[in-house]
């Protein structure tokens, strides 16, 4: 009886412990917890300073109307096959006083389409209007780039991702459309 009672007093000791124990890693848990969450909010809003930041160095670069293009794909519109561009020196520089166009396009209505580069500085381009959208930027403009066709760029720019589309149209071809990023000069 003697080594029963001293069985039931250890267990009763042990679970007592025990339960001590559990209470004290769930206090330490809390705290835990309480700091991973400060922790995580003091990063949500370092990274929402962060985007707010790049948002407005975006929005000030196209105001400003210096800003460079730099494609990553092409496609022909409609339903055209997407390339993938990697040559750095496909790019259109929007300055103040002028636009620096260096961009592939493909010429034709039905195959075989003909690429072409346009490798034109514009001293002065045609309508040029920059409007402001739920997204970030429309900016459109026209120019013949020295030839008899009239072509009409049309920038979608996205404030919080950096990134633009660009479609290039006339009235004789194709549109051919671009994925890109925007950057500054």
């Amino acid at each position: 009886m003697k080594r029963t009672l001293i069985i039931t007093a250890s267990i009763a000791i042990l679970t007592i412990l025990g339960f001590a124990i559990v209470e004290a890693q769930g206090d330490t848990s809390k705290e835990r917890q309480q700091e991973r969450q400060q922790k995580h909010e003091a990063r949500q809003k370092q990274r929402a300073e962060r985007m707010a930041q790049y948002e407005h160095y975006v929005d000030s670069l196209v105001t400003s109307h210096n800003y460079r293009f730099v494609p990553e794909t092409m496609q022909q519109l409609p339903g055209g096959m997407m390339r993938n561009l990697q040559n750095p020196n496909y790019e259109i520089i929007v300055w103040d006083s002028a636009v620096d166009v260096c961009m592939p396009f493909l010429k034709g209505y039905t195959p075989p389409y003909y690429f072409v580069v346009f490798n034109y500085v514009l001293s002065s381009v045609q309508g040029y209007s920059v409007e402001k959208t739920a997204e970030g930027w429309h900016v459109e403009f026209q120019s013949p780039m020295f030839s008899s066709t009239t072509y009409t760029f049309t920038f979608e720019i996205y404030s919080r991702y950096g990134g633009a589309t660009l479609t290039i149209s006339s009235p004789f071809y194709n549109s051919v459309q671009y994925t890109g990023n925007i950057f500054g000069i």
